[in-house]
């Protein structure tokens, strides 16, 4: 059992593409910290702490300096840890360089605080927008791996949860996870974690209507024209699309 949480990351662990009903972002990380309160016992719910102090758009060395020492300021008897996605998708980054921080800021973490859980890269194969990228994401994936051997830590494996392949587990950026996808993945680690989870990560989706080439295509440009025109945009002037968005959970707070 845990009785402490924080995630750390970007726009993935803050739950981007998943709206709660007040408008703010729920996200596998908040849904995992419901299952893991849900393990303890009824008269220990409300001792439950949990912080989510991602923000989006932040790159491997931005999360180390900022959310690394507060996750050690509160150590918590889990972490999640993902990092590094906005590094490898940015042109002319190095997987190696980049997995040689990430295991850095992991040897950091394990020295401070209980079970840390580190997160692969997702498989983009499906993703129009980052499908030449694949094989660099796998490359910094088998990184990834090795140091969860080297430091003992669980890892929650996205390119192996073969049900976020669907297009109906993303939001129509295409970059981030719908409600649907987070909650696959909050399962996928509920699994991790040893918990017996209420429902399979990997159940298949329900059939779809056959969609006609022209509507397929209607659709590819619109999402070009409104998602990816921006965001080429934005990375060839070196933007992020979170340096001003504040953590939405500064402090662990009762769930």
């Amino acid at each position: 059992m845990f009785r402490s949480y924080a995630a750390i990351g970007d726009s993935f662990t803050e739950g981007v593409g998943d709206p709660g009903p007040d408008g703010t972002f729920v996200g596998w990380a908040d849904r995992l910290a419901v299952l893991l309160a849900d393990r303890l016992p009824e008269a220990e719910h409300d001792t439950f702490r949990y912080a989510n102090l991602a923000v989006r758009g932040r790159l491997l060395d931005q999360i180390v300096e900022e959310q690394v020492p507060r996750a050690k300021e509160l150590a918590p008897e889990l972490v999640t840890f993902c990092a590094g996605g906005n590094d490898i998708i940015r042109p002319g980054t190095d997987p190696d360089e980049v997995a040689e921080r990430f295991e850095r800021a992991v040897a950091d973490l394990t020295s401070a605080v209980g079970t840390v859980m580190i997160t692969t890269g997702f498989d983009t194969r499906g993703v129009t927008l980052l499908r030449h990228l694949r094989g660099k994401i796998a490359t910094y994936n088998g990184h990834v791996r090795a140091v969860a051997d080297r430091y003992g830590c669980p890892v929650l494996d996205l390119w192996s949860l073969k049900s976020i392949q669907d297009r109906r587990a993303w939001d129509d950026d295409r970059l981030h996870l719908s409600a649907e996808g987070h909650t696959r993945v909050a399962l996928r680690a509920g699994q991790v974690l040893g918990i017996d989870v209420p429902a399979d990560p990997d159940q298949p989706w329900p059939p779809q209507p056959p969609r006609g080439t022209l509507e397929v295509r209607r659709d590819d440009i619109n999402w070009a024209r409104e998602y990816l025109v921006p965001w080429i945009g934005r990375r060839l002037r070196g933007e992020s699309s979170g340096d001003h968005i504040e953590p939405k959970r500064p402090d662990l707070l009762p769930l």
